[in-house]
């Protein structure tokens, strides 16, 4: 498994292996192009609100296992044109896995009490993000977290 941490406290996974362990070029770049891919989907969808130009990353039969979203793409795009407009997705960690990436994230901005942190698991097929399942949690504050570290990033919420 290939996973990357854009924080700047852990090494790329690949670095540490051995090189007759390693992946073959092609495959590792296939998963890097990836990884890119569902980053800019996420930017393009939750952050620019670009739902024209999201349509470009998320198949028409999209697959949703989510129990906060309505089935299909049209229901995710319904749920992030409904969201607040100051909602703000950022991530912290992806890997992948064949056609298979699972991302760390936290949503902001949501109009809840506590930011979400999220675990976004996605599977691609014939270029474009086909199925997405989640897990969900409420961001922490230091007051209430029992390991006394924060869910995302180095810094508890404010």
């Amino acid at each position: 498994m290939e996973y990357e941490r854009n924080l700047n406290t852990r090494p790329v996974e690949s670095d540490k292996l051995a090189p007759e362990l390693r992946r073959t070029k092609l495959s590792e770049s296939t998963l890097q192009r990836n990884k890119t891919f569902v980053l800019e989907a996420f930017e393009t969808l939750f952050n620019k609100k670009d739902f024209v130009a999201a349509e470009k990353f998320w198949s028409p039969n999209y697959i949703q296992h989510s129990a906060h979203i309505p089935p299909g793409r049209n229901g995710l795009f319904g749920l992030v044109k409904n969201a607040p407009p100051e909602m703000k997705y950022e991530n912290s960690l992806i890997m992948a896995e064949g056609d298979m990436l699972m991302l760390h994230g936290r949503f902001s901005g949501i109009g809840l009490p506590a930011n979400w942190i999220v675990v976004d698991i996605v599977r691609i097929e014939n270029g474009l993000l086909a199925e997405h399942w989640d897990v969900i949690e409420d961001e922490a504050t230091r007051e209430k977290s029992a390991s006394g570290l924060p869910m995302f990033g180095d810094a508890f919420p404010s």
